[in-house]
């Protein structure tokens, strides 16, 4: 099982992707949500100048923030200055989305949008709101078509593993290995923990507190009277709702992957970073090698906290990188 890497493209994304080079990852992951981080293409070229041998790639794209045609530009022009180490992810878009005051998209325009983008890259004419379209880059622009980018699908539901299994090269889930995927990579948080540390440890804390953020957040987005349930969630809900409804959206996700606002860490529960990939080193190990025995072929690990470096030469460790 290969272990990968995602981050925000922040400002030290690119110092991150050389030493997760380094240290023998596979792939780096950047997240797409424009109103949170810079360009992820943008991010993707410098990070193609400075490696050689990683692959990298956005996780996850959400159709509706660029036009099928622009996408398929952007992956060739990161082809160009990566040759075959590129590859996608495609989803419905949670910040992305949300973040723009709307729900995720259906998974119809999510299977369409993949079907002309696959299309665009193999240099075919594909049909995209009623014209013809096709990539007509002159020789040098980009490279040859077809192009065979792998691209991934994000998806946990029945239908969105429908649209994987049609559509996508392989599948990056949340939860347990989805079965029948040659490709299966499964997004994680969380630490390695030091002798003696806890939950309640400052430097675990701080490591895990985006994780355990995104908690609350997904679950006050599925259903908000649900958070109560959540340890501290009814304290946590009251602070958001005491945004103004009109720009609450915008609140809910701030500094998300990143670091939680000030109105919400004291709200945050540190006992819910059990429900990370977060142990021992041989509890971690034992869990990896669980994972890949259910079928996950690679660990898109996101760091987070102030040490982001430690946490990568860690995770590294567990997994046994030279």
């Amino acid at each position: 099982m290969d272990l990968s890497c995602s981050f925000p493209p922040g400002p030290r994304c690119v110092e991150y992707a050389q030493l997760a080079e380094s240290l023998g990852y596979r792939r780096v992951w950047l997240y797409d949500s424009p109103l949170l981080y810079p360009d992820v293409w943008m991010t993707l070229a410098r990070i193609a100048g400075v490696t050689r041998r990683i692959g990298l790639g956005p996780g996850v794209l959400v159709p509706s923030l660029r036009h099928v045609a622009t996408q398929a530009a952007a992956i060739a022009t990161l082809e160009a200055l990566a040759p075959g180490r590129v590859a996608a992810v495609i989803g419905t878009g949670f910040t992305g989305r949300r973040l723009l005051g709307k729900p995720p998209l259906a998974w119809r325009a999510v299977e369409d949008y993949l079907r002309a983008l696959r299309g665009l890259l193999r240099g075919e004419e594909v049909a995209v709101e009623g014209a013809k379209l096709r990539l007509l880059h002159p020789e040098g622009f980009a490279p040859p078509r077809p192009l065979a980018t792998p691209l991934l699908v994000a998806a946990n539901g029945p239908r969105g593993l429908e649209v994987a299994r049609a559509h996508g090269d392989g599948v990056l889930a949340l939860g347990d290995p989805p079965p029948g995927f040659a490709w299966c990579a499964l997004a994680r948080s969380g630490t390695l923990l030091e002798p003696g540390e806890s939950w309640e440890t400052p430097r675990v804390f701080a490591a895990l507190a985006p994780a355990i953020a995104l908690v609350y957040h997904a679950t006050y987005e599925a259903a908000a009277a649900a958070v109560d349930q959540l340890p501290r969630g009814r304290a946590w809900r009251e602070a958001i709702e005491g945004v103004p409804a009109d720009v609450r959206h915008l609140a809910l996700h701030e500094g998300h992957c990143v670091e939680p606002p000030a109105r919400e860490r004291p709200h945050l529960e540190p006992g819910l970073g059990a429900m990370t990939f977060s142990g021992s080193g041989d509890e971690l190990r034992a869990r990896w090698a669980a994972l890949a025995a259910a079928g996950a072929t690679e660990i898109a690990y996101a760091p987070a906290g102030p040490d982001v470096a430690r946490e990568l030469r860690a995770m590294a460790g567990v997994a046994g990188l030279g």
